[in-house]
């Protein structure tokens, strides 16, 4: 039987703040090396799915660039599969600018049905996860399902930032409710769903037709599905799964890679996460430079006297002399200047922190452990601190900001330092 994967990366990430304003969400860097997409398409390739349609919508420049022909991904296929990516697009009739997750694939599916394939595996583009989709494919098969979704559990207390499904003992789906404010189970479902294709071309043509859906798989499609009496089935996954759909959990994802026994092993040779890199050097650590319990990417360099503790460095970073950086990510090419201090920070490409600047830390009252109110610093792209600064935890700093957009040296938590100038728009 033949699948075709379609993978929904049009979105536009608001929650990430700065990351998203100048790219789409699975195109934000995660991990050093990598994007979030990377793993969506590396689960692709690893069960060995090679028929691959990706749905982009907005700002999809830097996703269109990172993923090429798809070479990375084994995905540079003419008559095998490859990948394909789709935007809107103005035609005579019925087509605009996606209004949900179904509509997109929906004003696709003519493209999605070609060649008639058995099933369609609908992915979100911007989770964290390594998940083995043969395996779902063939649970999907074996119980004779029109639909299967993986699900996970979540803890009870954030469960209703999901959708909740309810089952019976043979993982039949009884109940599905997204986002419910008093959740009956635990039970979340991820947002990968096996489709038999006629049942999506119906469930799709009737969904366009109903005036007052918001056109999402989520909130519209499966609900219906599931309260027609349709053999909709849980697919239960026990592995890492997360949504980085806000800054904590984005900071927090990455923060988990560094644990002695991390839940997602980017170093299983059986379950490599590909992604397209640039040639740069080898790390380099001066003397006297102190690097503990962190991820380092290529051409990072940590000069005499700098110290990097539990954090996450993307190719180029360069912490210069006396420089401390802890519990932060840092982005491609950031330059920390000597005798600066980050803490609990996420800085976006090419920032740069001046001379014994301070930014970032523990918040009054708070202590490593606590997750609730992490009070994280974010700095957007490109942008430039002056020498001694202080950003207090909490505070936020736009893309493209310079020396002269600070009116204090103190920025104080809560606050939002933004560009007086025009922008210079780079899309990475």
């Amino acid at each position: 039987m033949k699948t075709r994967v379609v993978i929904l990366a049009g979105g536009e990430g608001s929650r990430l703040s700065v990351l998203t304003a100048k790219r789409a969400k699975p195109a934000v860097p995660f991990a050093g090396k990598y994007r979030i997409i990377d793993f969506a398409l590396s689960n692709c390739t690893n069960s060995g799915l090679f028929d691959v349609m990706m749905m982009a919508q907005y700002r999809p420049q830097s996703l269109i660039e990172h993923i090429g022909a798809g070479g990375p991904w084994d995905l540079n296929r003419d008559f095998t599969g490859g990948i394909r990516i789709y935007t809107p697009y103005k035609a005579r009739f019925g087509t605009d600018w996606f209004v949900g997750t179904a509509d997109a694939v929906q004003q696709n599916f003519s493209f999605i049905k070609r060649n008639r394939p058995d099933h369609i595996l609908v992915l979100s583009g911007d989770h964290i996860y390594a998940m083995d989709y043969d395996a779902l494919i063939t649970f999907h098969i074996d119980h004779q399902a029109d639909v299967t979704m993986a699900t996970v559990s979540v803890p009870t207390e954030e469960a209703s930032r999901y959708g909740i499904v309810g089952v019976d003992e043979f993982y039949k789906v009884t109940s599905f409710i997204e986002k419910p404010e008093n959740p009956l189970s635990t039970l979340a479902n991820m947002g990968v769903y096996v489709f038999n294709l006629n049942v999506l071309d119906r469930a799709l043509w009737a969904d366009r037709h109903q005036h007052d859906s918001v056109h999402d798989f989520g909130r519209n499609i499966l609900p219906r599905l599931v309260a027609e009496g349709r053999r909709v089935f849980a697919y239960p996954y026990s592995g890492y799964w997360v949504d980085v759909g806000t800054i904590e959990s984005y900071w927090q994802a990455q923060m988990d890679l560094l644990v002695p026994d991390p839940p997602l092993n980017l170093n299983d040779r059986r379950w490599v996460i590909h992604t397209r890199t640039e040639e740069r050097p080898p790390v380099w650590i001066e003397r006297d430079g102190k690097v503990t319990n962190s991820m380092l990417s290529d051409g990072c360099v940590i000069e005499r006297g700098a110290i990097v503790e539990s954090s996450i460095l993307s190719p180029g970073v360069v912490v210069h002399t006396g420089a401390v950086v802890r519990e932060s990510i840092l982005m491609t090419d950031c330059r920390i200047h000597a005798g600066a201090k980050v803490e609990r920070a996420i800085l976006d490409k090419r920032v740069q922190v001046g001379e014994n600047s301070s930014v970032g830390g523990v918040m009054s009252g708070g202590n490593r452990t606590e997750s609730i109110d992490l009070g994280l610093v974010l700095i957007g792209k490109n942008s430039k601190l002056p020498p001694e600064i202080v950003v207090k935890p909490g505070a936020l700093i736009g893309t493209d900001v310079v020396f002269s957009d600070f009116d204090s040296l103190v920025v104080e938590s809560g606050s939002f330092v933004q560009t007086k100038r025009q922008p210079f728009e780079i899309s990475e």
